[in-house]
């Protein structure tokens, strides 16, 4: 089955680098080679629904438009220039793919921000990443302003109305006697715009003119922390054009796993439970963004919420966590729902729990297919996953790598180890990042020869990974659920 996909000539086939980060790694012979080639192409899906959020419905032409009108803004009105960093900071919004994708066009390099964070935690991301453009929603704001004057970096603010007067009380920033301004953007935030005031965008009009080679930075996404402070682990274009890729690898394995030709039959509708500022998002977007699916987004999670969604919309593939996955068929149960749309559920975020696939299966056969991966913020997402057969048979393994992807279980001395033995699992590919930002000793203990060393251990079975302990990054917040792992 792989071989029909990765095979010479296949879809999925593969080279090896011979320069650049990835020099030596494997490589997609075929596809794009960067994030702007990549997003470049869902023009062509038009008036296809891309976003979906509540009422509103976000076009993949609207989307578009829209990311080109503000990646000209950044590069032709502020000034930015090709390897500027760019800070993303919203909650589930339309509005947050907008503005990364604006980024990617525009040649910057977007550094997405856990929401969740507090004053301090966003003032050292903004000191270790400086950048000269913060995208934010209300919210966000004050917890950011502060930083943005003092280091006349420009704002965008999305949503301004989401700033309530208790938010900002709360971070200590309403003065005595000063009233914010229409829509809660304050007067002391100097070099702030309002996303909703800026022109309507053009339909036909361009990105900008830039030249973006697969060699450059992409993207700036901080880890947990286990301990001591997140490090900024930094991807390149190709790196990203290859987490980009893999999710569509895994669909079309899937689909021949199921006896189905890959491509065929309408396009996926994702119910999405993970912020998008987690490597598990952006492998879920981007697998709709291959193939025109819609992607309905939850604001906080639900499960009764998320049994209306899919029956509003026809929802197809479900993407979280196992225990948001766990909740939503304890509700379908105990309602008598049927999830007749549901195709997929796949969970990521988390490490798997084996008997939620026992519990998918008997209550649905093998009509919703179960899909598992194992992926860290340094890979861009899953770099193995196992779906279908493969996960109800081996429900506690992290799968199989990707084509770009090669796995070493390493000994005390880096040494690969035969299968069978356990030991740290180790890995080399397209997707991996080039390193962590300014970091030169942490990038040293993880990077080694092309090799990322995961501090996890695992052991290789029949061509399958089995991670038996994992370090324990801080847990992440994931639309009202806690997420360890990353």
């Amino acid at each position: 089955m792989r071989a029909a996909l990765t095979g010479p000539g296949g879809p999925f086939a593969v080279v090896r680098a011979e320069d650049g980060p990835q020099a030596g790694s494997l490589v997609y012979a075929d596809g794009p080679r960067t994030l702007r080639e990549f997003v470049e192409t869902t023009w062509a899906f038009g008036d296809q629904p891309f976003l979906i959020a509540g009422e509103r419905s976000c076009s993949y032409g609207e989307f578009f438009a829209a990311a080109s009108a503000l990646a000209c803004r950044l590069s032709e009105v502020y000034g930015l220039r090709q390897g500027d960093r760019a800070v993303v900071a919203m909650g589930n919004r339309p509005e947050w793919q907008i503005a990364f994708w604006a980024a990617q066009l525009a040649g910057l390099v977007a550094v997405p921000l856990n929401t969740r964070w507090t004053e301090e935690e966003f003032t050292y991301a903004l000191d270790d990443s400086g950048p000269r453009v913060l995208l934010v929603d209300g919210e966000r704001l004050p917890l950011v302003a502060d930083w943005a004057r003092k280091a006349g970096a420009r704002v965008i603010v999305f949503h301004g109305g989401d700033h309530s007067r208790a938010h900002r009380a709360r971070a200590g920033r309403l003065s005595e006697g000063v009233e914010p301004y229409v829509d809660g953007v304050e007067p002391y935030v100097e070099g702030v715009e309002r996303y909703e005031d800026l022109p309507a965008p053009d339909p036909l009009a361009a990105p900008p003119e830039v030249e973006i080679r697969p060699e450059d930075d992409a993207t700036i996404i901080y880890t947990s922390a286990t301990d001591g402070r997140p490090k900024g682990a930094v991807a390149t274009h190709l790196a990203q054009a290859g987490a980009a890729r893999n999710p569509r690898f895994h669909a079309a394995a899937s689909a021949l796993g199921r006896g189905v030709i890959p491509g065929q039959g309408p396009a996926p509708v994702t119910l999405l439970n993970v912020p998008f500022f987690h490597v598990a998002a952006f492998a879920g977007v981007c697998a709709a963004m291959s193939s025109g699916g819609a992607v309905v987004l939850m604001s906080t999670w639900d499960a009764q919420e998320a049994l209306r969604l899919i029956r509003k919309h026809r929802v197809t593939h479900y993407s979280g966590v196992p225990a948001t996955a766990r909740r939503l068929l304890a509700a379908a149960t105990r309602t008598g729902d049927g999830l007749e749309s549901l195709r997929i559920v796949d969970t990521g975020g988390a490490a798997p729990l084996p008997d939620l696939v026992g519990e998918l299966t008997a209550r649905y056969g093998e009509r919703i297919e179960p899909h598992q991966g194992y992926g860290l913020t340094e890979t861009g997402g899953d770099v193995l996953a196992a779906s279908g057969d493969e996960c109800r048979l081996h429900p506690g393994s992290g799968g199989r790598p990707t084509p770009c992807t090669e796995v070493r279980i390493a000994g005390p001395a880096g040494e690969a180890l035969p299968e069978g033995e356990t030991g740290e699992l180790w890995l080399r590919g397209q997707a991996l990042a080039r390193g962590y930002w300014r970091d030169e000793e942490a990038t040293a203990q993880a990077f080694t020869g092309g090799w990322f060393r995961t501090g996890d251990l695992a052991v290789i079975q029949e061509g399958r990974v089995r991670v038996v302990e994992r370090e324990a990054p801080g847990p992440v917040e994931c639309e009202g659920e806690t997420v360890r792992g990353e």
